[in-house]
């Protein structure tokens, strides 16, 4: 699933100080929307041309795709396989799919290669890659392009509401990967005894009040748990610009002081008193199941649909998201700089961006993946696709689901995670 590849850290030696600053610098200059907007005007970047993309497909023809991909997910697993057939049918491309328990698998590769001089015909031509494993790739000119721009489908992304598509933690994309499905921080609650959700997480200990012990969250060092204290230190941290930078104590001890502020009030109102914690996100779904607590969390907008159906979740689960938006984050292809199949590469990420992959990958039945793309930018055709999906009450529509809100800085979870254990883990 997209949150497992969220979590996957590049080796510490990648990040050289000079890209740290670089890095800082840009993402000071992208606190808007705005000034993101002016930004992707400004790169001086390969357009779109039907001409050389009719090339790029004649060259592609015949051509192998080795996509290294996390394989711990038996439907992303059975997805990949459907894209395989699909673009063998369709452009005579034989997509393989190499499956990793790890991204930095496949950037380990790359890496050796290059110490090696192999600049030509690497063994990695695709990768789903995410966060850190981007930003090391990317700040040791390990990729391929910038490509995306060239893609046809390109023009339907969704630039405005999902600033995650062009950002990837706080790392300015530049065209350099192509994103392909998205994941969101929602909410799953028991519809029947949480008739008026939280509105906000400062309402979260408003409703904690009126409902001691009904809530409670992953442990912190699991990602879930993580990102519920993100994204309440997006909300009350007194300058959140200050999260897209890289985390210093000063910063750290100004933006966490209102978090732990609020967390201190919160923790004694949850299950068990807040002295234990579940371990994962399935662990405290099992809560949910069981009826110890009423609302739980997820990355995924689509789980709980999926948990109705298997038996997993009672009937009346529910799926929220806050009027102010909620963290989310693009999984994205990228092609390595040494692919020798780079053309055949850019179709499959087109192709991953087609109208009706997306649709089929929303599919509740497929994966129940969120699109990337801007439905208003479609052919009413193309927004029939997405409209005629099986539709479910656990299952929110893409409008329900809000403003997508970029991660902070990756370092802040980091700094995070340390923090709450040694105040809370004892």
């Amino acid at each position: 699933m997209p949150g497992k590849c969220v979590i996957c850290q590049a080796p510490e030696n990648l990040r050289e100080s000079a890209v740290d600053t670089l890095t800082a610098h840009i993402t000071r200059r992208l606190a808007t929307a705005g000034t993101l907007a002016a930004l992707a005007l400004a790169l001086a970047r390969p357009a779109f041309s039907a001409e050389a993309w009719e090339a790029v497909a004649a060259r592609a023809r015949g051509q192998n795709v080795y996509w290294n991909a996390w394989g711990g997910d038996g439907r992303t697993n059975a997805f990949i396989d459907w894209a395989a057939g699909q673009v063998q049918a369709q452009y005579g491309i034989t997509l393989r799919h190499v499956k990793l328990t790890d991204t930095s698998e496949a950037v380990t590769r790359v890496i050796a290669e290059k110490t090696a001089g192999n600049d030509t015909n690497g063994s990695v031509d695709l990768i789903w890659i995410n966060g850190p494993n981007f930003l090391s790739m990317k700040s040791l000119g390990l990729l391929f392009g910038p490509f995306a721009d060239q893609l046809p489908n390109m023009r339907y992304l969704d630039t405005d509401a999902k600033l995650s598509n062009t950002i990837d933690f706080t790392t300015p994309v530049e065209g350099m990967a192509a994103p392909w499905r998205l994941a969101q921080f929602v909410f799953v609650c028991d519809g029947a005894r949480v008739p008026r959700p939280p509105r906000s997480m400062a309402d979260f200990l408003v409703w904690a009040r009126a409902n001691p012990g009904r809530f409670t969250h992953p442990d912190v060092r699991d990602y879930i748990g993580a990102t519920f204290i993100k994204q309440a230190l997006l909300e009350l941290a007194p300058d959140p610009a200050l999260l897209q930078q890289p985390v210093t104590e000063a910063a750290f001890a100004a933006a966490s002081a209102p978090l732990w502020a609020w967390y201190d009030a919160l923790r004694p109102l949850l299950w068990r008193g807040g002295a234990l914690f579940p371990a994962s996100g399935p662990a405290e779904r099992q809560l949910l199941a069981d009826s110890e607590i009423d609302i739980a969390l997820s990355f995924d907008p689509a789980e709980a649909a999926a948990s109705v159906k298997s038996g997993l979740l009672p009937a009346g689960t529910r799926v929220f998201g806050l009027p102010g938006g909620t963290i989310g984050n693009t999984s994205f292809v990228a092609i390595p700089y040494n692919s020798p199949h780079a053309d055949a590469a850019m179709l499959v990420a087109n192709f991953l961006l087609e109208p009706a992959t997306q649709a089929h990958a929303q599919d509740i039945a497929v994966l129940g993946s969120y699109s990337v793309l801007d439905l208003a930018k479609l052919s009413p055709a193309q927004q029939q696709l997405f409209a005629g999906l099986p539709a479910d009450p656990a299952l929110p529509a893409n409008a329900e689901l809000g403003k997508v809100l970029g991660e902070p800085h990756a370092s802040w979870m980091t700094r995070l995670t340390q923090d709450w254990v040694s105040r809370y883990a004892h």
